[in-house]
């Protein structure tokens, strides 16, 4: 389904979106299980898929495919959007084998690709950053891939599921190094936390011989991606083995847009067994192509023969980038600490995303909701419709979801409370996720705990770094 993106100037580009949505990710075990999979996971009692879809829509982008892992969760997740978006876009929701990646996702649908230019957006993307931006870079330098950078927060999500206490604390991102070209523009190196640990070495190689290629640790990767079809797909069937787009396909693009415009001709440009570039003078010729990255011939490739004559000069792929506003919001929910950090942001610095209307005090309580005496609901709040809270309550930095009951001397502090939840008298529940229909009964302390949906918290009973929930085929032994 290509669709048209209209761009300042009055052109237009064709394009289809793909979203990949997932299913019921690891990591964010016990948060999701199969009656709520990731993509409907609650960012301020709203879907988070919903922040991805709004956006598309917001840039006239309104015909997709949304790829889900798994039977079960893509008939939930077609059925909400079904609901939420009635009218408003045209979704064709396409099921994939659970655990397949993202670039298996993409191959499962290669035959519903078909227009010049594939738009992926990763589902769990909260963003105010337009897409139809990195589409027109994308199409201006008639790029194999653009892959949109944004400034890496000073602490981010931790890449595990770990949930003991000392995990909990906010840690900073796995480094990405990204290089590029003075401009800005053209993305000529990219590794990322295990592969630089295993591989430093020719990542010092690389840094020795770049000239002018600036190296950056500052930036991570959105997830948000334009490929040139032809190019996605030839990547994709000739290599099979490749499961994820972030560490598979894209370093493949980057290696071999360089490693092209250095071979002896095409027969030596495919990869030896170490992975090193085949070339006659690999560091010369990186430097010298480094040194002219910004040249308007920094992708025109001149073929050197044995003799050392250039051949026909012929055009070779081109990996560009997109790089985000440092004001704009950009983060993913791939972690548990991801969870409760964009559900804080989305009700804090970030609230123009939540699409609610604050009130006077910062927060939001719906007009349903019901506060007992003396209870107070702090600045950077969110309570549900339908929820009822008792007396000499307190609620800090904290979202609360729908028809939950919530008794006396109530305390909750940087938590996610869902929806349907029933929390006894004198409960203090301090970092942590508390999932639909849970029972907490009399007097229960949570300390960054995560509780699984519809589980009971015995009266009395204190928990720490704990992940609480019913065993099923997602729970690890």
């Amino acid at each position: 389904m290509p669709v048209a993106v209209g761009l300042k100037g009055g052109s237009e580009m064709d394009f289809q979106v793909v979203v990949l949505a997932g299913g019921t990710s690891k990591n964010l075990v016990p948060l999701v299980s199969e009656e709520v999979p990731k993509a409907l996971l609650p960012v301020a009692n709203r879907p988070v898929l919903s922040y991805v879809l709004d956006l598309l829509e917001q840039s006239n982008l309104k015909d997709l495919i949304v790829v889900v892992e798994g039977e079960d969760a893509a008939v939930r997740v077609g059925g909400w959007i079904s609901s939420a978006y009635v009218d408003r876009l045209h979704v064709e929701v396409a099921a994939v084998s659970e655990d397949v990646g993202t670039a298996g996702a993409l191959r499962a649908i290669g035959h519903h690709l078909t227009a010049h230019d594939i738009l992926v957006v990763s589902g769990d993307l909260v963003c105010d950053i337009p897409p139809g931006a990195v589409a027109a870079a994308h199409r201006r330098h008639d790029a194999a891939v653009t892959a949109m950078l944004c400034s890496a927060p000073i602490s981010g999500p931790l890449e595990s599921g770990s949930t003991g206490a000392k995990d909990k604390a906010k840690k900073p991102a796995r480094i990405n190094i990204v290089g590029l070209d003075p401009t800005k523009q053209f993305l000529l190196f990219i590794a990322a936390g295990a592969e630089l640990e295993k591989d430093i070495r020719v990542q010092k190689s690389i840094l020795r011989a770049a000239g002018q290629m600036e190296m950056h640790a500052d930036l991570m990767d959105a997830h948000l991606y334009a490929f040139k079809r032809s190019v996605l797909q030839e990547v994709l069937s000739r290599k099979e083995s490749f499961e994820s787009l972030k560490r598979d396909v894209l370093p493949y693009l980057v290696r071999s847009q360089l490693r092209s415009e250095l071979s002896l001709d095409r027969g030596q440009a495919e990869e030896n067994g170490n992975g090193k570039i085949a070339s006659f003078d690999k560091k010369a010729m990186l430097s010298q192509l480094l040194a002219n990255a910004s040249s308007p011939s920094f992708h025109e490739l001149c073929a050197v023969g044995p003799d050392g004559l250039e051949s026909v000069p012929r055009k070779v792929h081109k990996c560009c980038v997109y790089i985000a506003n440092k004001s704009k919001y950009c983060a993913r929910l791939n972690s548990i600490q991801a969870f409760n950090d964009i559900n804080r942001d989305v009700i804090g610095e970030a609230n123009h995303l939540s699409g609610y209307s604050f009130s006077s005090h910062n927060n939001i309580i719906h007009p349903s909701a019901v506060l007992g005496s003396k209870t107070t609901v702090g600045p950077q709040c969110m309570l549900g419709e339908g929820s009822q809270m008792g007396d000499k309550c307190s609620v800090k930095r904290s979202v609360l979801g729908r028809h939950c009951r919530i008794g006396s001397n109530v305390k909750v502090v940087n938590s996610v409370i869902m929806n349907y939840v029933t929390i006894g008298d004198g409960c203090s529940i301090q970092g942590s996720v508390v999932c639909s229909n849970v029972q907490l009964q009399d007097r229960v302390v949570l300390k960054d705990c995560q509780v699984g949906a519809g589980f009971v918290v015995s009266a009395g009973s204190e928990h720490k770094g704990e992940s609480l929930a019913k065993k099923d085929k997602f729970q690890t032994p």
